[in-house]
């Protein structure tokens, strides 16, 4: 199985090529969707942010205001680690089930979209990685539009994930989305074309295909171990 991984920053665009690869057959696993799994009411790790945070943070139905918890926590970069601490094992294990859930189906490529792939450690996992890059005037503009913040607002979430500058160079694959959406588009033509070449000999024993090919040969040979015995 090859896993590439997929990161960028706040309104990069990293969502719109994510949604790029699932609309030509290639299955996501995106960390913000497990994320929001792992606050919902009544989930472990629910049950520790209000421990940590209070009940304040809660709306009525009992659910996580997240948009208040988000105030909270990227305004105090303190506040943002320990957050980010509580939920890593949740959000971990999550990632990691949805892979083995993917692997199981006999998937060969698969994308793991996730904003802290690199502050999580995640990409020695991946291969190749992908970033998604805009020059930083550019992002806090588009965050500022879609989301109507005022630019401190739009400048602390910026701030407090990983610069984008920094990001690219830890890159494989570099898209440059400070153009229009059909540049984007272009350039992931060349993305697809490269992330869904043959597999690797490594990568095909990684897969399913390669591990029912070894148990194939593994119970072959049993078999006949047990005619020349008989």
């Amino acid at each position: 199985m090859r896993i590439v991984g997929l990161s960028g920053g706040i309104a990069s665009g990293k969502s719109t090529v994510s949604n790029l690869f699932k609309s030509h057959g290639i299955p996501v696993v995106d960390a913000d969707v497990i994320a929001r799994d792992a606050l919902k009411k009544g989930s472990g790790g629910w049950k520790k942010v209000v421990a940590a945070f209070g009940e304040e943070i809660l709306l009525e139905n009992g659910e996580v205001n997240r948009p208040m918890l988000g105030q909270i926590v990227f305004s105090d970069p303190d506040k943002r680690q320990f957050l980010d601490r509580l939920l890593a094992p949740h959000i971990s294990s999550g990632i990691f089930w949805e892979v083995v859930k993917l692997w199981l189906k006999g998937y060969k490529v698969i994308v793991l979209d996730v904003p802290l792939l690199f502050e999580a450690k995640i990409d020695k996992f991946t291969k190749p990685i992908i970033v998604v890059w805009i020059d930083p005037e550019t992002q806090k503009k588009r965050l500022m539009g879609r989301d109507k913040s005022n630019e401190e607002d739009a400048g602390n979430r910026i701030n407090a994930q990983m610069p984008l500058d920094v990001k690219r160079n830890k890159a494989d694959i570099v898209i440059d989305n400070t153009g229009s959406l059909d540049d984007l588009k272009e350039q992931f033509q060349k993305v697809l074309i490269e992330v869904s070449k043959p597999l690797t000999g490594t990568q095909f024993w990684h897969s399913r295909n390669g591990a029912l090919v070894i148990l194939a040969s593994l119970t072959s040979g049993l078999v006949l171990c047990i005619k020349a015995l008989s």
